[in-house]
C-alpha cells in the first residue's frame, strides 16, 4: 500500500538504538532498533492533516506535536527503518480520510412498539421466577 503523502527525509529523524528483550549476545553488541521522530508542526503536510494528527489521541504523539515510533521487530537496521516509516505513513493515512458524517435518524413507530412488547414479555417471564407464597 502506498501512502497519499510523501514525507521528505529531512523532516524525519531516525536514530539507531539498541533493541530490548531477549536476543542473546548479538542484541548487546548491535544497535539495530530504530527510534523515529517526526515533528508534525514543522512538517510539509497540509494544514488539515496536521490539525487532525495533533487532535488524534494516539500515545505515539507527544504533547509537543512529535510522533515517536520505535521499531525493533527485525534483526536488520534497514528492516526496522522501513517498518518505522511504514507505521508513520499508516498513522498519517488514518487521519487523511474524513469519516462520514452521521445522519441522525429516529426509530420507526413499529420498531418502538416491538421493543416495548419484548420488554413486557421479558418482564412477565422474570416476574414468574419470584418466590411462591402459600
Amino acid at each position: 500500500m502506498t501512502s497519499r503523502f510523501t514525507i521528505p527525509d529531512h523532516e524525519v529523524e531516525i536514530s539507531p538504538i539498541r533493541a530490548q528483550g531477549a536476543g542473546g549476545q548479538n542484541v548487546n553488541k548491535v544497535s539495530n532498533a530504530v527510534h523515529l521522530r517526526f515533528d508534525i508542526n514543522a512538517s510539509s503536510l497540509p494544514e488539515a492533516i496536521r490539525e487532525r494528527l495533533l487532535k488524534l489521541g494516539d500515545q505515539r504523539i507527544s504533547k509537543d506535536g512529535f510522533v515517536v515510533i520505535k521499531a525493533q521487530e527485525f534483526r536488520s537496521l534497514e528492516g526496522n527503518r522501513a517498518e518505522a516509516m511504514r507505521r508513520l505513513h499508516e498513522l498519517i493515512d488514518s487521519v487523511a480520510v474524513l469519516p462520514k458524517r452521521r445522519r441522525p435518524t429516529k426509530p420507526t413507530r413499529n420498531s418502538v412498539t416491538k421493543r416495548l412488547e419484548g420488554k413486557t414479555r421479558r418482564a412477565t417471564i422474570k416476574a414468574g421466577r419470584g418466590k411462591v407464597s402459600e
